[in-house]
């Protein structure tokens, strides 16, 4: 899709940010620099039943599109694959905000959730997918590890969802005391969260060989 084309985040009436709305961000380049930085993604489907379901996957972003995986025995990637609707959500949490009372306590935080149906991936578009989810999640990590079989990916669903209805709320701020509470004596203030990683961890027969060095360009 060309990019001039692509509707803005929140633009239409299904993604206008109605709660908070000066949390709204309409910045294309700020909703792929979430989806660039988170590594799992919640998508939501309905069942036939109605019953609704949350499956966390890992995934990648691929220009306007979100790829990920999951099982071809799994009737909710079944359900998807034959164009069923779907939610899913990205959230990345960078701090809980200590105000002076508890209802303006909350976190700050960067999330998008994209609307539609996604689309089945095969053959070249599949593996080079299957890479790309690879590549997001471990990077530098696929020229060392065997490629799937024909029958993993047989057992594989590919599946590619296009960024073209998606929303955005970014939260960074200081707390927001209400006026009777500013004179509390108590700490307020923001705790950011971070994630790293930790030193790699070998298992019996990865003690017998060095550890990888793109490991060391790891960061989050």
């Amino acid at each position: 899709m060309d990019p001039s084309t692509i509707p803005a985040p929140g633009s239409s009436e299904r993604t206008r940010v109605r709660r908070i709305s000066e949390k709204a961000v309409e910045d294309r380049g700020v909703v792929e620099a979430i989806l660039d930085a988170g590594l799992v993604a919640h998508v939501g489907i309905v069942e036939e039943s109605g019953q609704p379901y949350v499956v966390p996957v890992a995934y990648a972003r691929e220009g306007d599109r979100l790829l990920f995986h999951g099982s071809t025995g799994s009737r909710l990637f079944r359900r998807l694959a034959e164009g069923a609707p779907t939610c899913v959500t990205v959230t990345l949490l960078d701090g809980l905000v200590l105000a002076r009372s508890a209802f303006e306590s909350s976190m700050n935080y960067r999330g998008v959730m994209a609307l539609g149906t996604c689309t089945v991936l095969d053959g070249d578009e599949r593996d080079d997918a299957l890479r790309l989810i690879s590549d997001h999640l471990l990077p530098g990590r696929w020229g060392d590890i065997r490629p799937p079989s024909r029958k993993e990916i047989a057992a594989t669903l590919v599946l590619a969802l296009p960024l073209d209805e998606v929303s955005a709320k970014v939260s960074d701020k200081m707390p927001e005391d209400d006026p009777q509470d500013v004179d509390r004596p108590v700490w307020g203030g923001v705790v950011p969260l971070r994630e790293s990683f930790g030193e790699p961890v070998a298992d019996e027969r990865g003690s017998a060989y060095p550890v990888p060095a793109y490991l060391g360009s790891w960061t989050r």
